[in-house]
């Protein structure tokens, strides 16, 4: 599937191209295309297994591809590593760290093969793990851990920056703290591609979104063109005397009973709220604890999903 970005575009600084990746006989990424412009952040969604990792391996030269072509700043990020090692960061699921040595020594590691490298002490602040500069990394938790691998992903100002899961193992806290770090970041111009399974994660961080299911892309586009194909929930309670068949006809909808409440599902929202409030009053009756939530994300992925496997 051509993604929503023109994928041979010179302005593209990711580029994927019809890009297949088997390991023997299973396929992980079943012919995907995709482009991120400079400056924007590109979340890719999808459950475990549905590919998200073994593109970001390709993408960061770790595997690979069976055929296809990435591209990452005009370069093969496989054969060329060298061009664009010092302008990529990279935040995988695992790091696999030295265990016996404190976040400092890890730091002043990387820190030596890093052209350009950030201090240790702006290292250490930026994910607040300052007052752990002593801590030998095996006795981290695994939310400080991942913070680890968050700071030494970025300790080259890189322009381009692949993230793995960021968040995985953080408190809601540590979470937020996360995206605002990032943000300031991206609004200095890096260009982010991100996998996760948070979609409050994508929402707060993401100009498109791409969902993955089982190697293929089955929806894309920004979050407001994703979330404007799920349909809005209309949710309220009628008296006793009433149900869900004693409404009138909704073009577009489909009302149901669940737990003592009529539950709608809309793509017109107020033409539907309309006829239901027309219908209401031409009926004395009211629709107690009438409830209006529009389609998210997470709607958009699990239908998307559903869809894709529906159809094969």
């Amino acid at each position: 599937m051509t993604g929503k970005f023109d994928p041979v575009s010179d302005e593209s600084v990711i580029e994927i191209r019809d890009l297949h990746l088997d390991y023997g006989d299973f396929t992980a990424v079943d012919g995907i295309s995709l482009a991120v412009p400079p400056g924007q952040v590109l979340a890719l969604l999808g459950t475990n297994g549905a590919g998200k990792t073994s593109t970001v391996d390709v993408l960061t030269g770790f595997q690979r591809p069976t055929s296809g072509t990435v591209r990452v700043l005009g370069a093969d990020p496989l054969t060329e590593r060298r061009k664009i090692a010092t302008r990529v960061g990279i935040v995988l699921q695992e790091a696999g760290f030295l265990e016996t040595l404190t976040v400092a020594e890890t730091i002043d590691a990387w820190r030596r093969f890093t052209p350009g490298a950030r201090p240790r002490a702006e290292a250490l602040e930026m994910v607040d793990l300052g007052r752990r500069a002593g801590v030998q990394v095996g006795k981290l938790s695994g939310g400080e851990k991942r913070r680890l691998d968050l700071t030494l992903g970025l300790l080259g100002g890189p322009e381009v920056l692949f993230l793995d899961e960021p968040t995985t193992g953080l408190d809601p806290e540590a979470r937020r703290n996360v995206w605002h770090l990032l943000r300031e970041l991206i609004l200095a111009g890096m260009t982010v591609l991100l996998t996760t399974h948070y979609m409050e994660e994508a929402e707060a961080l993401a100009d498109q979104v791409a969902i993955m299911d089982r190697g293929r892309i089955v929806r894309e586009g920004t979050l407001a063109e994703i979330t404007a194909r799920s349909a809005t929930a209309v949710s309220f309670r009628l008296p006793p005397a009433f149900g869900a068949a004693d409404l009138p006809p909704l073009d577009g909808a489909e009302a149901a009973e669940r737990d003592g409440r009529v539950l709608v599902h809309t793509h017109e929202p107020q033409r539907t709220l309309a006829a239901l409030l027309g219908w209401a009053a031409g009926h004395g009756v009211e629709l107690a604890e009438l409830d209006v939530r529009a389609g998210s994300l997470e709607d958009a992925f699990l239908a998307a999903a559903a869809g894709e496997r529906s159809s094969r």
